[in-house]
């Protein structure tokens, strides 16, 4: 089966994800058959360029887009941006028991 899905790359805090057409076998960051486009989050304002006729034609050729491609399509279709998760507060050590 094929499916569209994110890579991830760039350095640590800063992620740029590669959309890309790989066979659902295949590791994330590894064998692909096209790459159609990138997704940078860490930018002020999310930027998510990719090629959409290409995009379009695997989808007619049955390719499956993975959960989250689907939902930064409807994201980015609505002219919207996505919400960023806040990190997580590292919990304060708990005082010594007596």
């Amino acid at each position: 089966m094929v499916v569209i899905r994110l890579a991830r790359g760039g350095k640590k805090g800063a992620p740029v994800f590669t959309l890309m057409v790989a066979d659902k076998a295949a590791s994330l960051g590894g064998r692909f058959i096209e790459k159609l486009g990138t997704f940078v989050p860490s930018t002020a304002k999310s930027s998510f360029n990719f090629n959409k006729e290409r995009f379009e034609f695997w989808l007619s050729k049955g390719a499956q887009p993975s959960d989250r491609v689907k939902l930064l399509m409807r994201t980015f279709a609505k002219g919207k941006t996505p919400k960023q998760p806040k990190p997580k507060a590292k919990a304060a050590p708990e005082a010594a028991a007596e």
